[in-house]
């Protein structure tokens, strides 16, 4: 049984579109942003490996879209999905299920590939499981989702029959507890692993990067930010009393942290690389 970390690249987004309703002057101490206003972020994902089963979480924004479309987000970095899953010692047919937190571009992207005209799943062997209620939402998207919703990323995981939906389909590694939150977008699904006697809780888009531990440090994106804020304070307390390791997709320096709760709520208390808190 072992969990890693997967570099997929960087890519940059407007640090007000990050951090909401947070003053500049107060983000800009954590993630500078360029002359466009843009920070930079990563997408990192997760590779897990128990008894011959191989899971992908998430899979980052991909290389299927346009030279106009990658240039809106500055993708940037060495780093690739499959580059980092064969460093781990792994290829696309060892890879048997791919747990998608959302269908955001940048979290499904890389689950398909291009070839000519044709679009494909990346993982030929793999089942790839979301909600089903956030299935519905991704396909029939909101006017302010919309446009983080292709359905060249989603369409063809149907097609080609290799889609299952959790709660309608049994998972097949129960040793993983999953959340449900609805702040962010509908149906959020957030993996938590238990690994060597520690809970490991990946935080998707509820908590992108360890500059949003902070409560009030929620996106623009969300479609309910005060939820998400609810949302936070009952992970973030229930993390802090059962010093979890938190991983954050985002965050272009930190990989991995524990929290505490202080008087002024909850906070970062050590952070580092995934492997170090292993």
């Amino acid at each position: 049984m072992t969990l890693q970390t997967l570099d997929t690249g960087l890519f940059k987004l407007d640090g007000g579109a990050m951090f909401g309703v947070v003053p500049k002057p107060l983000w800009q101490k954590l993630n500078p942003a360029d002359e466009q206003n843009r920070c930079t972020w990563a997408m990192r994902c997760l590779l897990y490996e128990s008894d011959g089963n191989v899971l992908v979480v998430d899979t980052g924004i991909g290389t299927k879209q346009d030279a106009k479309f990658f240039g809106h987000y500055d993708l940037h970095g060495e780093a690739t999905l499959l580059d980092s899953i064969h460093k781990a010692g792994y290829s696309e047919t060892d890879v048997t299920h791919v747990l998608l937190t959302h269908l955001h571009f940048d979290h499904v992207g890389g689950a398909v590939k291009r070839t000519d005209d044709r679009f494909a799943p990346v993982f030929p062997n793999a089942t790839y499981w979301t909600h089903p209620a956030h299935w519905n939402w991704a396909i029939n998207p909101n006017s302010r989702e919309k446009a983080s919703f292709l359905r060249e990323n989603i369409l063809p995981l149907q097609e080609s029959g290799q889609l299952k939906f959790l709660t309608e389909s049994p998972f097949p590694f129960t040793e993983i507890d999953l959340l449900y939150v609805d702040g962010h977008t509908e149906k959020m699904t957030l993996p938590v692993f238990t690994i060597n006697g520690r809970t490991v809780a990946y935080m998707a888009d509820l908590i992108p990067s360890s500059a949003h531990v902070p409560l009030p440090y929620v996106m623009s994106y969300d479609v309910r930010p005060l939820l998400t804020m609810d949302e936070k304070a009952r992970i973030l307390t229930k993390a802090a009393d059962e010093n979890w390791i938190l991983v954050f997709e985002h965050d272009p320096v930190t990989e991995a942290a524990t929290v505490e709760i202080t008087e002024k709520g909850p906070r970062i208390r050590e952070k580092g690389k995934l492997v170090e808190f292993l």
